[in-house]
């Protein structure tokens, strides 16, 4: 699994509403200006992250993004699982895959199943608001 740029510039827009949750709205300029990202591509990421309910839009004077709900509740794995679409290590294991011909004897499919529970599990257990109060240094997950 790879998290892609888009997974991880969703991420940094998300934790940038965080950081101003509470307060107007802010104007993706804004963000795009202080995550040091283009706006033309921030545009496609919060077009998905509106969709989802994730964030919230306002079009015209006084408009911009907020988040749709606290950074307490929102989830790394929700981000990731919009930007991304889904975080199975493996194609067999995808959101609606085929079963494969192979499963009933496969040696490996225990192992990545494990894996996809620990990883969701891992991202399940992160908030927005852990992100956006940690320091400089990053977030220091307890396992």
């Amino acid at each position: 699994m790879k998290i892609s740029t888009r997974g991880r510039y969703a991420l940094r827009v998300v934790i940038d509403l965080a950081e101003h949750f509470g307060q107007s709205r802010v104007p993706l300029k804004d963000i795009a200006s202080r995550q040091n990202i283009s706006l033309k591509y921030l545009e496609g990421i919060m077009t998905d992250l509106s969709k989802s309910g994730i964030v919230v839009a306002q079009h015209g004077k006084g408009g911009g993004y907020s988040l749709a709900k606290s950074p307490e509740t929102c989830r790394v794995s929700d981000v990731l699982l919009v930007v991304e679409g889904d975080l199975a290590p493996v194609a067999c294991l995808e959101h609606g895959a085929p079963p494969c011909e192979r499963s009933s004897g496969c040696k490996t499919l225990g192992m990545w199943k494990r894996l996809h529970e620990m990883v969701m599990s891992f991202f399940d257990g992160i908030t927005i608001a852990d992100l956006a109060e940690s320091g400089a240094d990053g977030f220091d997950y307890v396992i």
